[in-house]
């Protein structure tokens, strides 16, 4: 069954966690799917994690259609959000342009970071279904601290939750914010929330793929470790190259054979051929 913006709005009003995990490639989203994922992110974490860019503000569009072809192949009942990336939503009008290409490239719905109602204004009048993106902005805010902390601060991100919903928004992701803030949010908001580092309590959870997998070596508090891939992965290239340069890869296991009579006719062809020739 294909996963909808309406799956999604029933999992919220029946209180059933929607399930988010961020994916740059055909093979992983293959496994995603069979896992039963709702949401599938094609972020611009791709830059950091898979690209070895110093910071997201270095991912392009043609990086995001990229890798956001791939996963759709290997995707095709999830719902999957892409990301517009640094500097391509300046304008509303860029902002539809870029969007609708990524549409093309198989997203179901398109997120942008900030409280630009005019741009979830314009895209929604052209078809497009939009998630905001409040609390850390990692296109802008380089310092990966917590928002909203203080009264302040978390009043205007509820204000800005609340006018983004106005202005048509589908979904709001909410990143490192306080759980406090994360629940109220998500009790005065209508669209599915899902947070990153937001607490227990929004409609939905969302973790970089690399974090879960020990891909990366780093440690966060707001995500948790399934797997030790990096340290699993070492290990089985070191017992590769260990095995290559002793002779043990590969064995008889991993051979094919020419039948007798024909290696013999090639054989004798090749001494009549070539040895001959001295």
């Amino acid at each position: 069954m294909k996963k909808t913006l309406e799956y999604l709005l029933a999992k919220k009003q029946s209180h059933q966690k929607i399930v988010a995990l961020t994916c740059y490639d055909y093979p992983t989203a293959v496994l995603e799917e069979q896992a039963g994922v709702d949401v599938i992110f094609v972020g611009d974490s791709v830059g950091t994690n898979v690209l070895g860019y110093e910071s997201e503000t270095e991912v392009t569009m043609d990086d995001i259609a990229h890798h956001l072809k791939a996963v759709r192949r290997g995707a095709s009942q999830c719902y999957i959000l892409a990301d517009l990336p640094y500097a391509s939503y300046e304008t509303p009008e860029q902002a539809l342009s870029n969007a609708q290409r990524l549409v093309s490239c198989g997203a179901d719905i398109i997120k942008f970071e900030g409280a630009r109602a005019d741009i979830v204004t314009h895209l929604v009048e052209h078809g497009i279904d939009v998630c905001a993106h409040l609390g850390l902005q990692p296109q802008t805010q380089q310092q990966k601290a917590f928002q909203g902390k203080s009264f302040t601060q978390a009043k205007d991100i509820l204000q800005d939750a609340l006018t983004l919903e106005n202005a048509g928004i589908k979904v709001l992701l909410l990143e490192l914010v306080p759980e406090e803030l994360g629940k109220l949010i998500t009790e005065s908001v209508k669209v599915p929330t899902i947070g990153i580092g937001a607490g227990r309590f929004t409609d939905g959870q969302v973790l970089i793929v690399n974090d879960i997998l020990g891909i990366t070596p780093r440690k966060l508090k707001l995500a948790k470790r399934y797997l030790d891939y990096q340290t699993s992965t070492l290990q089985a290239i070191a017992q590769y190259k260990e095995e290559v340069e002793q002779q043990s890869f590969p064995a008889e296991e991993n051979v094919r054979h020419m039948v007798e009579d024909e290696l013999q006719q090639l054989i004798d062809w090749t001494q009549s051929n070539y040895f001959s020739r001295d």
